[in-house]
């Protein structure tokens, strides 16, 4: 993996002021193909999240989905020529698009999405295909949801 993300996390003191706790470039990085690579950024185990203690949570192993009542945010990088299999999850994605294009494969159509453009994925089965010729990076949030 070779894309660098600078993280930002802050917290609040006991004398409740406002402070940067992490800001650094995200380390904990994931890629389960080649040419799809990820950075884990923030995880929480539960809703509503806490917002109290110190624990790193972006240096968790985290699978795909998020953890029961969780949340995921990632930010991925999918290059040139690279396609994702068709998975789904039971989860609502948000996703950003930051830079580049791809294609969402659905089961009965492709969505082409440029940088700029957002997305609610429903917990439906997708794939992901860059058919350009320079990688495309985007953010994600995944959250637990039921059927």
């Amino acid at each position: 993996m070779t894309f660098d993300i600078r993280r930002v996390v802050t917290t609040q003191g006991a004398d409740g002021r406002s402070a940067a706790m992490i800001d650094a470039p995200a380390a904990n990085p994931t890629s389960r193909r080649r040419g799809h690579d990820s950075q884990l950024i923030w995880s929480t185990d539960s809703t509503p999240a806490r917002l109290a203690g110190d624990e790193d949570m972006g240096a968790r192993a985290v699978g795909r989905p998020p953890p029961a009542r969780g949340t995921v945010f990632r930010v991925i990088e999918i290059q040139p020529g690279a396609e994702v299999e068709m998975h789904r999850t039971d989860t609502i994605d948000y996703v950003a698009v930051m830079s580049g294009e791809m294609d969402m494969l659905l089961d009965d159509s492709t969505v082409h999405l440029r940088a700029g453009d957002v997305l609610v994925q429903r917990g439906t089965r997708h794939g992901w295909a860059n058919n350009g010729d320079r990688a495309c990076r985007f953010a994600v949030v995944l959250l637990d949801a039921t059927r």
